[in-house]
């Protein structure tokens, strides 16, 4: 269907594709995957087209159709949902507004230039429907129930839909064009838990084969059927999901060290007994047959390394007093909408709590309500009163960095006694290195940018941490970094993440955030997971159980109307 064979590219700062080779064929959902930089966006950039590769090629049908849903989900806030829609169908559309515009023009027209607008009109309506143009609303009114919008959504501006609402106009769109072949660039972004599992049962039901960039680790478990991992511009292929994968990797790395280890020995060997015998009048021919042995040997290299990420300890947090966060009565609004109604909470020393909720539902004003940043309008919300030190990671933390300060200058401004060396090993760490110090924060990536924007974490010991989004813009090494750098840190945890994976990994308490409560479950997010599935057993069976005594209800009351009709009758005869 699609194939790349041993694609390059080279930009004027270095190579990032050295040797990429991998298909897509019927029926796969293949993750990409691989470090920041790594070249992913670029594969699907050469495969759409957009650059040009240094070298192979992209063999693929002529006639083959491929959707690029970005990063960056295209749509125009002023325009209705269908209004959105409807851009999809390019000239459709154009033909379709120059029907309107024909149309007032007729309302007004004179008789010299009427018949030559009826003919225009004629020509367009003819043109429309060449284009199935008359068809194009039923498909729209097919693709708004498909995404979860309801008949009257479809009338409203895109403007007034959150962004992972946005975010299946955008998927809509792109199926609309009946695809070949749909690529992914990390659809999962700032998708709220609702929306990604949403996602993962749509893309899952559908046949379009797909190919996937995410650093969400869980969305590549449960969706791919293959992954490709590019590291150090190598492709390499492995059949299975996420688990997999690792799982393959473990194992071809650890077969590869042994056949590498024994091959060693054995050249150590063979080598010894060559420089024993070099010299020798009665065995020189044979050391010097072995010699030839030696050089014609194929030799097994040994097992790439673990690509370098970031390593890195929270400081030792001082003890605090067991009550670490305390929430009473706690009443909340924003923008009229009410976010708490009289909830409680007490978050104790070890906690590592992880706050679940659908955007908007108020997580990142409670860690503001937490930090003083901003005032609860009723009720009690603030931190215990013996030695809490917090340290407040916020999500736009990356983007709250000053832009005119180099790297080097946002740690130093920070511990000005440091050295310029003690400097240096901190953001080492943090994999800036050499004249990477030197770039400004406007020059950084997103990833670059969360990388820094941690490393000033380090800076102050704290044993509450509150952390908004920490994981976003980081790659799948630096999450599990800093999932290692969370278990290992013995303060106490707060965190706000849609990262399921990430979740699993550090936090050993949930609260979810729902209808203005702070619902809180005492074990892990699997542990949190069966209880919400056993919670809907218990609702299911709770509707059921009604659903069948309305009906005895219903049942019982009809038989008492019959009974009296049927007296009725007895009392007129």
């Amino acid at each position: 269907m699609l194939r790349l064979e041993h694609i390059s590219k080279v930009y004027p700062t270095g190579e990032v594709l050295k040797d990429v080779t991998w298909e897509v064929k019927e029926g796969d959902r293949i993750g990409l995957v691989g470090v920041n930089g790594a070249g992913k966006s670029t594969q699907l950039k050469i495969i759409m087209g957009e650059i040009e590769p240094s070298g192979g090629e992209v063999i693929r049908p002529a006639d083959l159709h491929i959707a690029y849903l970005t990063q960056e989900f295209e749509v125009e806030p002023t325009r209705t949902v269908r209004e959105e829609f409807w851009t999809v169908f390019e000239e459709a559309n154009q033909v379709h507004e120059a029907i309107a515009h024909t149309t007032h023009e007729m309302a007004s027209a004179d008789p010299d230039t009427l018949e030559d607008l009826i003919h225009e009109l004629d020509r367009l309506q003819r043109r429309f429907e060449a284009l199935n143009g008359y068809a194009l609303d039923a498909e729209i009114e097919k693709i708004l129930p498909e995404m979860g919008f309801s008949p009257e959504d479809g009338d409203r501006l895109v403007s007034s839909f959150s962004g992972g609402w946005q975010m299946r106009m955008s998927l809509g769109k792109i199926l609309l064009q009946k695809p070949d072949i749909l690529l992914l660039d990390e659809p999962t972004n700032h998708l709220d838990l609702e929306t990604i599992e949403w996602l993962e049962i749509y893309l899952k039901g559908l046949k379009t084969p797909m190919v996937i960039i995410s650093h969400d680790r869980e969305f590549l478990d449960r969706l791919c059927t293959q992954i490709v991992e590019t590291e150090r511009g190598v492709s390499t292929t492995y059949l299975g999901n996420y688990s997999s994968y690792l799982a393959q990797k473990a194992e071809n790395q650890a077969a590869q060290l042994s056949t590498y280890e024994r091959q060693q020995k054995e050249l150590e060997k063979q080598q010894a007994f060559v420089d024993r015998f070099r010299a020798s009048a009665t065995r020189s021919t044979q050391a010097k047959s072995r010699e030839k042995q030696l050089e014609k040997m194929e030799r097994v290299e040994a097992p790439v390394g673990d690509v370098k990420t970031l390593r890195f300890q929270f400081p030792p947090a001082p003890r605090s007093g067991r009550e670490v966060v305390i929430i009473e009565d706690l009443s909340h609004t924003y923008n009229e909408k009410i976010l708490f109604l009289g909830a409680e909470l007490l978050i104790e020393r070890g906690d590592r709590i992880a706050f679940l909720g659908p955007n908007g539902c108020g997580k990142s004003t409670l860690l503001r309500m937490m930090m003083g940043m901003e005032k609860a309008e009723e009720g009690r919300i603030e931190l215990g009163k013996h030695n809490v030190i917090p340290g407040y990671f916020e999500q736009n933390q990356a983007e709250a960095l000053d832009l005119e300060k180099n790297v080097m200058e946002t740690i130093h401004d920070e511990v000005p006694s440091w050295k310029n060396e003690e400097v240096r090993t901190l953001l080492g760490r943090f994999l800036f290195s050499g004249e990477t110090v030197f770039k400004k924060v406007s020059a950084l990536s997103g990833g670059e940018k969360a990388r820094l924007a941690l490393a000033k974490m380090l800076l102050r010991p704290a044993n509450l941490l509150i952390l908004d989004e920490p994981t976003n813009h980081l790659d799948i090494p630096a999450k599990e970094m800093l999932e290692d750098a969370l278990q290992a840190y013995d303060g106490t945890v707060i965190i706000v993440s849609h990262d399921r994976y990430f979740i699993s990994k550090v936090a050993n308490k949930i609260v979810e955030v729902r209808d203005g409560e702070l619902l809180l479950y005492r074990g892990d997010y699997h542990y949190y997971l069966d209880k919400i599935a056993e919670e809907k057993t218990k609702e299911q069976l709770r509707i059921k159980a009604e659903k069948e005594a309305e009906k005895k209800a219903a049942k019982a009351t009809k038989q008492r109307e019959k009974s009296k009709n049927n007296k009725k009758k007895k009392v007129a005869s």
